[in-house]
């Protein structure tokens, strides 16, 4: 059987940053949420994804794979975006790049308690042309 509440209830989230609903963000994030092992809280995560806003005016959060096994969702997001300046150490300064994230989530009671996050930082590199991976 399938857990479609808990993937259904991750959709949602993912809509709501789409919509920069900020005032909606509490019903899917936990007041103590950790973000990669440290404690963050519900205000430095709105702050995180804000900044993250700021400095990629289009930024589109687009699920390419969910796997669900309650209380965690595994996520592959996908992103085509133009950063500002620099982005992951990177001058990205305006170019359109590519990307993906791999995310994995654990909720509890239907919020998100921690996010793990690794944004695939060689693709970008790769577009930029700045690649040290001999590959």
């Amino acid at each position: 059987m399938v857990d479609t509440t808990l993937s259904t209830t991750y959709r949602e989230y993912i809509d709501c940053l789409n919509r920069q609903d900020w005032a909606e963000l509490e019903q899917f994030v936990h007041v103590d949420v950790h973000h990669n092992g440290e404690r963050i809280g519900l205000s430095g995560y709105r702050e995180m994804l804000e900044r993250d806003f700021r400095e990629i005016p289009d930024l589109h959060f687009d699920i390419q794979l969910i796997v669900c096994d309650p209380p965690r969702i595994a996520s592959r997001l996908g992103f085509n975006c133009t950063p500002r300046g620099n982005f992951l150490g990177l001058d990205v300064d305006g170019r359109r790049v590519s990307f993906a994230e791999n995310v994995f989530y654990e909720f509890d009671e239907r919020r998100i308690k921690a996010v793990w996050s690794i944004i695939d930082k060689v693709a970008i590199e790769r577009q930029l042309g700045q690649s040290m991976d001999p590959r």
